[in-house]
This record gives structure tokens, C-alpha cells and sequence, in this order.
């Protein structure tokens, strides 16, 4: 996969160099690149106890962008997944080291345990006082002898930066990191592996799998489970993470292993506060990328218990912008509708035949669905499908509610629920093609031409015309046909959205925003739907 870098050499350097551009002169680096890439804080004075950290690079924001006050001092980066070496971390040491002394904090890993750990002795060789805490949380592999440190690190970085900035000793701020890195647990799930620079991309994971338990350098996980939503993968780490939960508040660290959309992870927000341990939960540190794997399209999950005093500390402001701060977990709050906007509820009525006419309908696009979606992929941005399907499946929630036996009064109701349901553009037209055509059937027009009304306002508002390319190039032809027969109308229907698949050029929807090549030999998705609809009409009524 194509990358926004320059070279797998230089990549390191330079992103340190962009992210202490954009510091604000709040973060330098100490010279002997690209050997030496040790970032620091510009303000260090020594005054303090310091807290260092670092490893290999390739988990931004982690590990240059925690350092600041309140959180590192310095962090030393390595090149990509590999360990920095011990004259960086050295330097690194004789730089912010004071009278106070040095706290290293390392992720438990071989490199990085050996390269810190040789490190500090020779620090110490120099009369400097330098202790060392070793982060083992990942709960992944139980069998495992030493315990990978992955998110749950950030915990510490908090805890321990604040607690040095607050004064605290040395021994102090060590015992607390000790008992902190004690009681976190993390665990971490993907759909995908994770890009390395100047490497091919590793195709562990097939489709409809999820990898649990895979490390932050792309490392297999302890297995790989049938992922068929969000709910089923956060459930099975779950799972892991209660057992030998304490039963009390805990704090979650949601990480974003760099993959993740926003909009996914917000998602996984809300499963993990409904789920079995939600209830222990009290506060949240993100989501956001705190402690990445390059791209990997996954997340991980930190647990810490927390009594008020470490909750004040991870709650200390910093200046900093990769971390998110801790906020508390409250209800969602619902704020009534303003007078005007609560929808006014039809008179609700049973029709059999009427219900499972619609009933069949709606079915009809969600079976659709990721075939309308394909299309839309082609001209759009690939959710027409979804669309629909998500319109559908509200309206078959709502039939018990809808006056099914009033068809003059349903057409109405469609409208209105399509308007509250329906995403988008198409959502607000069609609420108009239904609640004109409602319209159209109160004054006493008949169904054709009930119909017909409804297209023409949805034309003029939506200022779409036959040709433009979308669905009023099969909607149009099909109510002028409706007359001869539902086969009659099924086949202009077809006709009209084959010939949309010959436009070059629209002049309506996203697709006006698409070239003549990517157009061209691709019906347009709503007029696909369109045309799927009076097909199934006509062999329904044979």
C-alpha cells in the first residue's frame, strides 16, 4: 500500500522533525541524528524528578507526543518497531537528569528492557540517580511468562508525569508506577494488519475474522474469532478483561491502533459502556490514537482501577494535544423535541394485503443492499444501499403504527417517517415524493397520477430531470407506463435505468461530482433500486 513518506530511512527523522515544527518551540531534540532522536522538553530545568520513555517509532502520537509538562520529560525513538539504542537512551538520560533523579519507563519487550536496562547502569556509572519500572499489561497471552506492555503504558506516563511535576520523589513515584502498572489490563482486536514502511502488507487475517490479542508491532495474536460486529468483538474482550476484574470504579484507556475511524470508535464507546463491565466503568481516557500501530484497522482496551487520588492525577491538565484527558462516564441525555418539530402520530389501522405488500417491499432493499452499495462505490460514495436498506428496515418497525388501511393517509405517514429515518438527500426526497403523493390522493387523484404529483414537486425541489442521472430516469418512465400495466411499467423502469449506465455527465447528486470515465457503464444506484421495485410488482401481480 502506497504511503505519505518519503523513504523507510528517513521517515523517523523527519516525522520527529514535523512534530517539533508544529511544537511551538515547546519541544527540541538533542543532536546526533539519526543516531541520536531523542526529543525533550524545551523548559526542562532539572528541578524535578524526570520520567523518560520511549521504544520504537511507529505508535505516534506515542512516544514524542507525551512529552510535556505533567507527563515526559524526554522520549527516545527508535526506528520503526525496533528498540532505540542505549547511547540514545543514554543521552537521553544525561540530558534531563537532575539532582532529583530519572524515572524509565519501558515496555516490555527484549530490546527494549536490554537497551533501557544497559542504559541505566552506565547512567548510574556516572553518579545519577536512575531507577526503572517494566509495563507488562497486555492480557492477550496468560501463558506467557512476561507480559507485553502495550496502551495500558499511557496510565503510567500519566500518573507518574503528574506526580513529578507535583514534586514527588523519586522512590515515591516509583512505588506508585509499580503498584499502577499492577493493576492495568489491556487488551487489543483487528480486522487488518498493519502497513510497514518499505514492507509488503502481510494478509494474516481473512475477511469476516478478527484477530484478538495481536501486539503493537502487527505480532499474531492468541487467536482469531468469527467478527460479525462491533458487539461480538468487544464481548469476547470483555470477556477477558473481567476475570480477576476488581469490583470497583475502573478508568478505560480506548486506543485507536491507527486505523480506526472516528465514527468505529465511537461505536465501540458505546458497546463497551453497555456491556457486562460497563458498570465498573467511571471514566474514559479517549478513544483516540494514543499508542498506534502504524494503520492498523483495530483498537485496543485498557482497564485501571482508580480511587479518587490517581483519577485527580490522570485529571491533572497538561499541555499537550495527543491526550484526550479523562473525562466521566454520564447516561445519555435526551432533550425533548422544540414545540413544532414532535411529529403529530397517525390514527393507526390494520390492513393485511397492505402490510405485506410493504412488508415485501422493504425487503426487497435490504436484500439489495450491498449491491446498490457496489453501485454506488462506482458514482458516489457507496452507500445508497445502506440508505435504503436502513429506510426499509424503519419501515417495517413502524407498521404496527402506520394507518395501513388508509392508503391516502399512509402515503402521508411514509413521508413523515422517511423524513425522520432516512439519511441524506434521498431521505429528504423521497419524504417529499410521499407526502405530495399523500397530498395528491386527499384531493382525489388516483394512484397513477397521485404518484405523478409526487414526482413533480420532488423534481422541483430537488431540481433533478430526466437525464440527469438518478432515480427520476426509472421513477419518470414507469408512472407514464403505470396505466398499461405493472409489466408496462417495470420494463420503462429498466430501460430508463439501463440508459443511465450511457451518461457521462450528471447533473445531479454526488455522482455530479464524478469524471465521464468512472461514470460511464455504471447504472445509477437509485434508479437500479427503482427498477428493482416495479420488477418485483410485476412478477407479484403476474
Amino acid at each position: 500500500m502506497p504511503q505519505f513518506l518519503n523513504s523507510r530511512e528517513n521517515a523517523v527523522t523527519e516525522a520527529i522533525d514535523g512534530v517539533l515544527m508544529a511544537s511551538a518551540g515547546a519541544l527540541s531534540r538533542l543532536d546526533g541524528y539519526p543516531h541520536i532522536r531523542v526529543v525533550v522538553r524545551s523548559d526542562w530545568d532539572k528541578s524535578k524528578v524526570a520520567i523518560v520513555s520511549g521504544g520504537g517509532s511507529g505508535h505516534e502520537p506515542a512516544h514524542a507526543g507525551f512529552v510535556g509538562r505533567g507527563m515526559l520529560t524526554a522520549a527516545v525513538c527508535g526506528d520503526v518497531f525496533a528498540s532505540p539504542s542505549v547511547d540514545a537512551i543514554l543521552a537521553a538520560i544525561l540530558a534531563v537528569t537532575g539532582p532529583l533523579g530519572c524515572l524509565l519507563i519501558v515496555k516490555n519487550y527484549t530490546g527494549d528492557r536490554l537497551n533501557f536496562g544497559l542504559a541505566a547502569e552506565r547512567a548510574r556509572a556516572f553518579g545519577l540517580n536512575v531507577g526503572m519500572v517494566i509495563v507488562d499489561d497486555d492480557i492477550a497471552l496468560p501463558d506467557l511468562p512476561q507480559s507485553r506492555g502495550v496502551a495500558g503504558t499511557l496510565f503510567v506516563h500519566k500518573i507518574a508525569g503528574a506526580m513529578a511535576e507535583n514534586g514527588a520523589s523519586l522512590d515515591t513515584v516509583i512505588d506508585t508506577a509499580r503498584r499502577v502498572i499492577a493493576n492495568i489490563r489491556s487488551i487489543g482486536i483487528s480486522l487488518d494488519t498493519c502497513t510497514v514502511p518499505g514492507s509488503p502488507k502481510e494478509a494474516r487475517i481473512p475477511e469476516g475474522r478478527a484477530e484478538l490479542g495481536l501486539g503493537i508491532h502487527g505480532e499474531a495474536g492468541v487467536e482469531q474469532i468469527e467478527y460479525d460486529g462491533v458487539r461480538g468483538a468487544v464481548a469476547a474482550m470483555v470477556e477477558r478483561l473481567a476475570a480477576g476484574m476488581e469490583d470497583k470504579p475502573h478508568v478505560v484507556l480506548i486506543n485507536n491502533l491507527g486505523g480506526t475511524s472516528v465514527l468505529e470508535m465511537a461505536v465501540v464507546v458505546n458497546e463497551l459502556v453497555q456491556s457486562a463491565i460497563g458498570a465498573r466503568i467511571s471514566h474514559i481516557v479517549g478513544p483516540a490514537p494514543l499508542m498506534t500501530s502504524l494503520d492498523m484497522q483495530g483498537f485496543s482496551i485498557s482497564m485501571m482501577p482508580a480511587d479518587k487520588a490517581d483519577r485527580d492525577l490522570l485529571a491533572k491538565p497538561v499541555d499537550l494535544a495527543a491526550w484526550p484527558g479523562v473525562t466521566a462516564i454520564r447516561p445519555v441525555n435526551v432533550i425533548a423535541l422544540p414545540d413544532g418539530l414532535t411529529p403529530i402520530a397517525p390514527l393507526a389501522s390494520q390492513h393485511v394485503p397492505t402490510r405485506q405488500f410493504l412488508t415485501e417491499c422493504c425487503k426487497l432493499l435490504i436484500d439489495a443492499e450491498k449491491e446498490l452499495n457496489a453501485l454506488d462505490a462506482k458514482s458516489g460514495d457507496g452507500d445508497t444501499g445502506s440508505t435504503l436498506a436502513s429506510a426499509a428496515r424503519a419501515l417495517i418497525e413502524a407498521l404496527d403504527r402506520l394507518p395501513l388501511a388508509d392508503h391516502t393517509q399512509l402515503l402521508r405517514a411514509m413521508g413523515q417517517e422517511l423524513s425522520q429515518t432516512m439519511g441524506g438527500s434521498s431521505g429528504v426526497l423521497l419524504a417529499i415524493f410521499f407526502a405530495a403523493a399523500g397530498d395528491g390522493a386527499s384531493s382525489g387523484l388516483g394512484m397513477r397520477d397521485a404518484l405523478k404529483a409526487g414526482l413533480m414537486r420532488m423534481q422541483e425541489i430537488g431540481g433533478a430531470s430526466l437525464g440527469d442521472r438518478t432515480m427520476v430516469d426509472a421513477l419518470s418512465p414507469a408512472l407514464d407506463a403505470y396505466d398499461k400495466g405493472f409489466a408496462a411499467a417495470a420494463s420503462a423502469a429498466r430501460a430508463g435505468a439501463n440508459l443511465t449506465a450511457t451518461y457521462v455527465k450528471a447533473r445531479a447528486g454526488r455522482a455530479a461530482y464524478i469524471n465521464a470515465q468512472q461514470l460511464e457503464g455504471h447504472i445509477d444506484p437509485g434508479a437500479e433500486a427503482v427498477a428493482r421495485l416495479f420488477e418485483f410488482l410485476a412478477r407479484r401481480h403476474g
